[in-house]
């Protein structure tokens, strides 16, 4: 039995990947873009590249003698962020389809394919 996990939810989908460009719809972060580096279906949550960034104090270690700041992305919930139609630039949702057999994900807005 998969154990559940805080704010846990029936469905650990997520409509974003690892990968896919995606604009921030609200926040503090609203119109900034950038790539998935890492999806948290579990915790409903992605990390984006560039974006959401904050200053993480680091102790000295092999890796970087000397510590010091350094920036870092955190994850922003999912349903904040909204996949880029590839063909306009703009934010779309997305809805799946079987294209010659294989269920591929498409843009709501321009109808082409995101995989």
């Amino acid at each position: 039995m998969p154990r559940p996990s805080a704010g846990s939810h029936h469905n650990d989908k997520l409509h974003v990947k690892k990968g896919d460009t995606v604009i921030v719809r609200n926040g503090k972060n609203k119109g900034q873009t950038g790539k998935v580096l890492l999806a948290l279906p579990r915790d409903q949550k992605v990390v984006v590249e560039g974006v959401n960034m904050v200053t993480k104090n680091v102790k000295p270690s092999a890796g970087n003698p000397n510590g010091g700041q350094e920036q870092r992305e955190l994850a922003l919930h999912a349903s904040k962020v909204s996949i880029v139609d590839p063909e306009t630039g703009k934010a779309t949702r997305v809805r799946r389809a079987i294209v010659d057999g294989k269920k591929v994900r498409v843009a709501v807005a321009s109808g082409k394919n995101i995989d």
